[in-house]
């Protein structure tokens, strides 16, 4: 367990408890710093991720202890940035959510080796972003922080308003100003200040910078930025669950929606401690990254064969992941190409079909971003590149009710009069 002595964010000496992370490591040189409310190197401004001593954990009593703890992401405390005893903690116990066996869809797609759809709408605030939050906050107890926002494309001020409701923090989001309404007054609804941005996703998070920088900030946990790679680790935990589902198995392809890409990122690295703490079993698996093509600029890199990552400007209906700059970019090209997988996109028809697919196959109504994870699946089937005969997750990371103007034209089959003449004719009967 690593207890730290660090500087709080009222520059006294505090002591934290985040459990078996060892330090904060630059993923570019490599350089350590102890665990902080810090993102950026201080030697070359890579960025940070969370170290681990693992050292001491057994692969048997490790996945005893893991079966036997609560269906929630705290079942994998023992490999996150958290204390022993966080399920004891005021906070939403996101994670958990169903792997769909997708066979109806998997006929309609021509997949014969196994299509699962890991459906995380089940979470609190109905999207993925609840178990990165989650993280988050507790990094902001850790460093007393008072105050919990973020910069966000929707999904994630949902979850961090609903948090710190729990978790008696205030809360203050930014958002920029056109968003879904949906998705405004589901983020609204806890009570928190939510601030409308006049700009896209990248000025909203270049402002949220300054205020880090500016008195005005002080206390403030920024779950996306100064608790950045606490918050990034959230994601880990979808790598464990499916491979837990799978009956402690390693999927043979995961398509995976791209914002920022720290999702793809922390999938990836999820799967590599799983084989390194022999949890499951090394074998080869393909990683595909998916953007809609009204903001694509990991695919457009990949795609060119370049390592540098392009900023878009973003114009798309999958708002959620509507990065034009997203910051994990090159690192989310090395991984597909890594694991032999790609980063393909699709355009705003595609998506609105690929959600229509979704619901009328598996009966699962996705958000935009899981539309551009379906359309780019059955995409990649069509050009060869995805192997149907493979097993073959999906994922899909918030609830289409988030979205409804996407699928505003879908209504009424038939308007009938109420008597079964009328029933016939529509040609129901």
């Amino acid at each position: 367990m690593a207890v730290q002595t660090v500087a709080s964010t009222t520059d006294s000496a505090k002591t934290v408890d985040l459990g078996p992370a060892a330090a904060l490591s630059c993923r570019e040189c490599g350089h350590r710093v102890p665990l902080g409310p810090v993102f950026a190197c201080e030697e070359c401004f890579g960025p940070l991720e969370i170290a681990y001593d693992f050292s001491a954990y057994d692969a048997e009593e490790l996945r005893k202890q893991i079966e036997a703890g609560p269906a929630n992401i705290w079942r994998y405390a023992p490999l996150l940035p958290v204390p022993a005893d966080v399920a004891d903690k005021p906070n939403l116990n996101p994670g958990w959510t169903k792997l769909v066996k997708a066979d109806n869809l998997a006929r309609e797609l021509g997949v014969t080796g196994g299509l699962y759809v890991k459906d995380d709408s089940g979470n609190p605030t109905h999207s993925f972003k609840d178990r990165v939050v989650a993280q988050a906050l507790e990094a902001a107890r850790a460093f007393g922080f008072t105050t919990l926002s973020c910069s966000s494309t929707g999904n994630l001020a949902g979850a961090v308003g609903a948090a710190a409701a729990r978790a008696g923090f205030r809360s203050c989001v930014f958002i920029p100003h056109d968003l879904e309404q949906g998705k405004i007054v589901m983020a609204a609804v806890y009570g928190g200040d939510l601030v409308g941005i006049e700009g896209n996703y990248d000025d909203v998070n270049r402002f949220c910078s300054e205020l880090i920088g500016d008195p005005a900030g002080e206390g403030w946990g920024f779950v996306n930025v100064n608790l950045r790679p606490y918050y990034a680790e959230g994601s880990k935990t979808l790598a464990y669950e499916i491979c837990e589902q799978l009956g402690w198995q390693l999927p043979d392809q995961i398509v995976v929606p791209i914002a920022s890409g720290s999702q793809l990122t922390k999938i990836d690295k999820g799967l590599q401690e799983l084989i390194k703490l022999g949890l499951v079993e090394d074998k080869p698996y393909k990683i595909f990254g998916a953007q809609a093509e009204g903001c694509s600029p990991v695919s457009t890199a990949f795609k060119a064969g370049q390592d540098v990552v392009r900023p878009q400007k973003p114009n798309t209906i999958a708002k959620s992941l509507a990065i034009g700059n997203p910051a994990d970019g090159p690192y989310v090209l090395d991984i597909a190409r890594r694991t032999g997988g790609s980063v393909e996109d699709v355009n705003d028809e595609q998506v609105v079909d690929a959600i229509k697919i979704l619901a009328r196959t598996e009966g699962i109504f996705a958000e935009t971003a899981g539309g551009v994870t379906v359309g780019v699946t059955k995409k990649l089937i069509e050009n060869g590149v995805l192997d149907p005969t493979k097993t073959t997750v999906v994922l899909n990371t918030g609830d289409g009710l988030k979205t409804l103007d996407a699928v505003a034209g879908t209504g009424l089959t038939a308007t009938i009069r109420p008597n079964l003449d009328s029933f016939r004719e529509a040609g129901l009967a």
